[in-house]
């Protein structure tokens, strides 16, 4: 109920403002001001990534070499038998001593828990934790289950697909090191990119992922924990009373409430975790439904604490408020289109053509941050990083904005669920052996 107050009052806000705007202003003053402070944040991002680069080529960080605390590897199965053990082999594989690997059976249905407890057996790094067919649903309780046994200074977690390089450990600990960073983020990698249209277009998606999380790193932002690769300091679990089993999101979750305590998180682009992209749009639908409503749901419940903590930082606070600006987005633009149509149809003022500028310079700001960070952190010549970039513009009005705007009457017409929405694992070794 709370959420839907809270989002109600949001939304009716957004409103007012657009209809006392509209008839009391000029909206082109709006469009003006909305791309200029665009174009200056994309600009401010930039200078702050070249500078950052710039000052560690001039003084580069000494790394700690005695800074090796033990690490408890965290792996939540639900029907992974036919990932689950290429992926420990993975992680064993690892040029790092002081860890040990937790394998969580989630209530799977398949053969998943005999597979792992035959692994636990065969490696002594290797633990396995069955959970009852009753337990409590979600990764949050998986992993809050597995903390208690679990004897790591620092919590290592992984989907069951995950790929990594030897040194995957080595690159990420002089992130977590200093004092004040709770937790550090690899950047992950679809591995699958050229499966089909779908995972092209998520290996676009989190190409650009990684450049604002560059960014936000950069200018000492809110960088976000992505699930998948992310390493934390048992001290900053502990002191956010570890994972909320009533979230869908964990990973968003946990680092909103990072960073309301004041705890860092960093990103570390040169530790790639790789996973598997969905490939089937029934099956990405139902991811996206998760992470927007999950993402969304998490500003509304700590909407005050992120207002008044005094422990976060004011850059940390700013840019965890600009960034729920991408799930009002879609709202608004639409909003903004129906009210000028319907004034141009009763014969009012024409100012429908500043909302279509709008528009069209809002996807002109994404398509040229993606066309950056595909040449950036890609491959891709100019031609291909254009049309990569049309494509995934095209993948994200047609994905995201639907998504955003159910999820938004969703929450304020319908009770809460814990529908999880697991991701398919296994796609890759599938689409091989097809020979497709």
């Amino acid at each position: 109920m709370k959420d839907r107050i809270a989002l109600l009052i949001i939304i009716s806000c957004l409103l007012a403002f657009l209809f006392i705007f509209q008839n009391y202003f000029k909206t082109s003053y709006a469009v003006i001001f909305l791309i200029c402070f665009m174009a200056l944040y994309m600009l401010y991002m930039y200078l702050s990534i070249k500078h950052q680069r710039r000052k560690l080529r001039k003084n580069p960080p000494v790394n700690n070499e005695n800074y090796k605390p033990f690490i408890s590897i965290m792996v939540p199965c639900h029907n992974e038998h036919e990932v689950i053990e290429d992926t420990v082999n993975n992680i064993l594989d690892v040029d790092y001593e002081k860890y040990e690997i937790i394998l969580i059976d989630d209530r799977s249905t398949d053969n998943t828990a005999e597979i792992i407890e035959r692994l636990a057996q065969n490696n002594p790094k290797v633990k396995c934790l069955i959970r009852d067919k009753d337990a409590y649903p979600g990764k949050s309780a998986v992993l809050n289950d597995a903390l208690k046994i679990a004897q790591g200074e620092a919590i290592l977690v992984f989907d069951a697909d995950a790929r990594i390089g030897k040194d995957f450990i080595k690159i990420m600990l002089p992130k977590l090191e200093p004092k004040g960073v709770g937790a550090v983020q690899a950047r992950k990698n679809i591995i699958n990119a050229k499966q089909n249209f779908l995972t092209a277009c998520q290996y676009n998606e989190y190409v650009f992922d990684s450049y604002l999380q560059i960014g936000r790193d950069a200018v000492k932002g809110a960088v976000e924990l992505r699930g998948n690769g992310e390493l934390i300091k048992r001290e900053a679990l502990e002191d956010i009373n570890g994972w909320n089993n009533e979230t869908i999101t964990d990973d968003l979750d946990m680092s909103t409430r990072l960073h309301i305590k004041g705890w860092d998180i960093r990103f570390c682009p040169d530790a790639v975790v790789n996973e598997e992209g969905v490939i089937c749009f029934s099956a990405l639908i139902r991811q996206r439904r998760r992470w927007v409503e999950g993402s969304i749901r998490r500003y509304l419940e700590f909407a005050k604490d992120v207002f008044f903590s005094k422990d976060m930082s004011l850059r940390v606070g700013f840019d965890l408020i600009a960034y729920i600006s991408e799930f009002l987005l879609p709202f608004w633009l639409i909003a903004e289109l129906v009210i000028q149509t319907f004034k141009f149809v009763k014969g009012y003022e024409d100012s429908i053509s500043t909302s279509v500028i709008l528009l069209v310079c809002t996807g002109f700001f994404f398509a040229s941050g993606l066309i950056y960070s595909l040449r950036k952190y890609s491959d891709y010549s100019l031609k291909d990083a254009i049309i990569q970039s049309i494509i995934t513009a095209i993948h994200f009005v047609v994905i995201w904005f639907p998504i955003a705007m159910f999820i938004i009457f969703k929450i304020i017409f319908t009770k809460k669920t814990m529908d999880w929405g697991k991701t398919q694992h296994g796609v890759v070794q599938t689409y091989c052996e097809e020979g497709r």
